[in-house]
Parts: structure tokens; sequence; C-alpha cells
């Protein structure tokens, strides 16, 4: 029986001996053992034997970088400005003996390290500075940080501030001056939209009123030129119908008689209108009667007419038609002088761009010319009228005179 319970004994002690003497690392880990309370080595990731209830496994070390983020923490800048600054840190252990050793707690300490630093390097930047140098913070925290903590088997890798936080009222007075500042910017560009846009309806507003002067011009000289064509047009024919009326008059020598039985006519018309309340009869009426029986007076106005229409000549007729015709001329020839001008340097162009290529094309030499061609078969609009067929149509009834009537007295009766 005591046997047994010594068995018991040893087996139970054995295989906590076994227990205390397996140990396994985990892969980015390693393994710091002390042997009676000393310092004796380090073992890597896997599974290790050491001596029961001497060595044991006191620290583990994680040998990836870390991330600690600081909770906010309170700065005074150089303008006396209170700010809020948030802050992480990458760091990574290179030496785990002496980061197990050289520091009690090494975390606490790269935190104070960094609230200290950091009031260092704020206390001498204004605000403005401190919202905009960042990168320069945080290079100057780093190269700090990493000095300090080498002693430590630890590496800072990268420091960043997460956040920088001022005063409620700096922050309302910095997104005023912003705001301001927006405005400012967006009532300059539309400003300047309203410039531009000005500028561009002054410059429009001009060239429309060039543009309407020319063209009030140009139409106020062709309707001058109508006008003038058609009242040399009237005037022509005016001088046709008296010249034919005085020539007929005077061939078909009228006396006293028909004269004064024309003057008896034209009473009546005289006499004609609403307007006429009292009608006088004029005193040439009596000469006018007397007239149609005969004597000195009638043969005088005879003698008068016979010795006038030996005498008479035409007016000298004015050729509107010739004028027109002219000033047409002139405008075509003026055309076509543009016109052959313009072929010219088109084609002196293509002969200096196809020039290889119609020597290597003998028979080509003669192409036609579509620019000539267009314009031989598109013919300049006409200018003026036709001229009038009263001159080229002699078998016009317009242009046959009519037949006048013999007014003169019969033979035998010369008092008539």
């Amino acid at each position: 029986m005591p046997f047994l319970i010594l068995a018991i004994i040893i087996a139970v002690v054995a295989v906590v001996a076994l227990a205390l003497s397996v140990r396994v690392i985990q892969q980015q880990q390693l393994g710091i053992i002390q042997r009676l309370g000393k310092f004796h080595r380090t073992i890597e990731p896997g599974l290790h034997l050491i001596v029961p209830f001497i060595d044991r496994v006191a620290y583990t070390m994680d040998m990836r970088e870390a991330v600690v983020p600081f909770p906010p923490q309170g700065v005074i800048t150089e303008d006396n400005l209170m700010v809020g600054i948030d802050s992480v840190i990458y760091y990574q252990i290179v030496d785990p003996v002496r980061a197990a050793y050289e520091a009690q707690n090494y975390i606490q300490a790269i935190e104070q390290l960094t609230q200290t630093t950091l009031r260092n390097i704020i206390g001498g930047m204004d605000l403005e500075e401190t919202l905009t140098s960042r990168e320069d913070i945080n290079q100057k925290l780093r190269s700090v940080l990493d000095e300090a903590t080498g002693k430590w088997g630890i590496k800072v890798n990268r420091v960043e501030l997460r956040s920088i936080e001022p005063p409620a009222t700096i922050r309302d007075a910095m997104e005023k001056g912003a705001r301001a500042e927006r405005e400012k910017r967006a009532q300059v560009l539309l400003a300047e939209g309203q410039r531009q846009s000005q500028i561009l309806s002054a410059s429009g507003d001009r060239e429309s009123s060039i543009l309407r002067a020319q063209g009030e011009r140009e139409s106020a000289v062709l309707r001058a030129q109508a006008d003038r064509q058609a009242a040399m047009l009237r005037a022509e024919g005016e001088a046709q119908a008296i010249t034919t009326v005085f020539g007929a008059i005077h061939a078909a020598e009228p006396d006293q008689a028909l004269l004064s039985y024309q003057y008896l006519q034209m009473l009546p018309q005289l006499a004609q209108g609403d307007a006429n309340k009292v009608w006088i009869i004029p005193s040439e009426l009596n000469d006018a009667l007397k007239g149609l029986g005969g004597g000195s007076v009638g043969d005088a106005v005879k003698n008068f007419t016979s010795t006038a229409s030996g005498k008479f000549t035409a007016p000298e007729r004015v050729d509107v038609f010739a004028e027109i015709a002219q000033a047409k001329k002139a405008e075509e020839d003026q055309s076509q002088a543009k016109v052959q001008a313009a072929i010219q340097e088109a084609a002196r162009l293509e002969h200096g761009d196809n020039g290889a290529r119609n020597a290597l094309t003998p028979g080509r030499n003669e192409a036609a010319d579509p620019v000539a061609d267009l314009i031989a078969d598109d013919p300049v609009d006409d200018v003026a009228p036709e001229p009038a067929r009263l001159h080229q149509d002699p078998q016009s009834p317009a242009q046959q005179p009519s037949p006048q009537p013999d007014f003169r007295a019969p033979e035998g009766d010369p008092e008539n």
C-alpha cells in the first residue's frame, strides 16, 4: 500500500514536471526565459523544452509593429491659445531584452514623452502655423521619440497628429473668415462674369448697330437710285407725251373756232365740285364767243400757229435706259474682274501644290476649271429693269401715233 501511494506521487510529479518543461511560442513572438530569477536566454517561435521549476518564460514579446493612440491633450501655442491635439504612435520592438528590462512600462513612457515633446514643439508656433505644419510637427516628434526609445529596444516608425482642435471662439472666427473669403471670391467671379457679359453685349450691340447702319445706308442708296430712275422715266414719259401732243397740235394747225369750242367744253368741269356755291363766268368767255364767228382774232391765231409750227423743235431726248444699261455693264465688268482675279489666285496656289502630280500625269494638261464653269453657268443678276420696249417695238400699239383729226377749215370757207 505505501508503495502504491509513492508511485502515484511520483507519477503526478512527473506529469507536472513535463507540463512545466514544454513551452510553445507563437509566430512573430519571442520568449524570454529566466533561470532562478535571472535572464537566461530567448526562445524563438515553436516548441521548446525548459528545465522545470528552475526555468520559466518571464516575458512573451510581440515583434510586430503596434499602433497606440493617445487621448487628446491640451497644448498652448505661442499666441496663448489652448488647442487639443490627438496623436497616434506606430512603433516596433527591435530588442526584446531591452524592452523587457530597460523600461518598466514602455507604453506609458512613450505617452508621457510624446506629451512633453508636443508641448515643446507647439509652444514655439502660433495657431495658424500649427494648423498648416502638421508634417513638420510629425517629423520633429518622430526624431525625438526615436532617439529616446532607442535605448529601450523600441523603434518609432511614424507619428501622426489625428486632429488639432482650436477653441470654439477661434473656430467660429475661422469659419467666418473662410465664409467671408468664399463670398469675396464668389462676388469677384460674379462681377467678372457680369463684366464679360456686358462687354460681349456691348460688342454685339456695336456690331449690330454698325451692320444695321450699313444696311440702312445701302437701302437708302438703292432707294434713292430707284427713285432717281423712276423720276427720270416719268420725266421722259411726260416729255415724250408733251412732245407728241404739242407736235400733234401744231401738225393739225387748229383755228380759233376749235380753241373756243374746247374752252366751252371745259366750263362744265370748272363748275363741278361739292364746295362750289358761287360760279363766276370768266371774262375771257366773251372773247371765246367772239372767236367762234371768225374775224381778225381767228386770222391772227391761225397765222400765229402756222408760224409757230415752222419754228417748233422737239426737246433733246434723255435716254434713261442707255444710262441704266451702261451702269449695269460697268457692274458686270467689275464683277468679272474680281472673279478672274480669284480664279488666277486659286490656279496659282493649285499649281504650286499639284505641280509634281501634273508632271506625272501629262494627259491631264487641260483640266476643267470648275470655278470658271460655275461662273459661266451662273449669270449675273440684273440690277436694273429691262430697257423699255417702247423704243424696240415700233409695231406696238402704244407707240403708233393715234390718227389726228383734221381741223383745217374746208376750202371756200376761210371765215370758219
